[in-house]
């Protein structure tokens, strides 16, 4: 077994599935504590601010702090202060989203909103998704805005069965504007290359863990991560006899030795 210096850690499905405590998923981060092994938190969820996401997790029965999250609001500025490091003025912004995001772009001051010219159109989830927003989006990004969407989740897992996901909000966008945005969060390469970087840590010393082969395990294929497949939360065994196999598979994360 190699010995990862970072774990790189999904939530919904490996923690917990909505208020749902995975039992194993809480071990698994006790004995990371306890083994002096460090971890981020690695979701895709863009609504969440960092503050929200230590919070839910508490409720689960893990203490930890903001040092340990990473979201894709959080990959998108790294990427846009580290390709717009020599811009002269402000990077004009319009954003689509929910507090996740507008946090996140608030505690940076290179960043103005912008309705009307903006350089980036920056699309998350939003449950209160609009005609006028996606009518602002389409025109900016006609008008050569760059578009990006955090994550591409074309569906979520809710209470009421599935629901529209941002993948479908910016299927739409992109169907309107005939342009396709760039994605940050898993499977892109870039969240992980993002973090990376931040936490100063090579690619062969790391271990994406998730339960989700479409997002979490092509995230680590897409960026030469080795991969944890847990099956408590959507990908089973089955759905991946064809298909090339993760690093690991167990079927929960208690079977997983440190």
């Amino acid at each position: 077994m190699k010995n990862y210096r970072l774990f790189l850690v999904d939530l919904d499905g490996t923690i917990y599935r909505g208020n749902y405590t995975i039992a194993a998923g809480v071990r698994f981060i006790k004995r990371l504590d306890q083994a002096k092994k460090d971890y981020i938190f690695l979701t895709n969820n863009t609504t969440r601010t960092p503050q929200m996401v230590v919070k839910k997790l508490a409720q689960h029965g893990i203490k930890t702090d903001t040092t340990h999250i990473y979201t894709p609001n959080m990959a998108t500025i790294d990427l846009l202060l580290d390709q717009e490091k020599d811009r002269i003025g402000k990077i004009g912004v319009y954003l689509i989203g929910q507090v996740g995001l507008w946090n996140e772009f608030w505690q940076h001051s290179q960043f103005e909103l912008n309705e009307e010219n903006p350089n980036y159109v920056i699309v998350g989830m939003d449950t209160d998704l609009t005609y006028h927003k996606v009518q602002v989006a389409t025109n900016a990004i006609r008008n050569g805005a760059i578009f990006i969407s955090t994550n591409g989740d074309l569906n979520l897992p809710s209470d009421q069965g599935l629901m529209p996901g941002n993948g479908a909000q910016c299927a739409m966008i992109a169907a309107a504007s005939g342009k396709k945005p760039l994605i940050i969060g898993k499977p892109s390469k870039i969240i992980i290359d993002k973090l990376l970087v931040k936490m100063h840590c090579l690619k062969e010393n790391a271990l994406l863990v998730g339960d989700n082969y479409e997002t979490d395990i092509k995230a680590g294929f897409n960026s030469h991560v080795d991969q944890l497949l847990v099956t408590s939360g959507i990908t089973q065994r089955k759905d991946i006899v064809d298909q090339k196999q993760p690093t690991f598979v167990v079927n929960n994360l208690d079977e997983f030795k440190l």
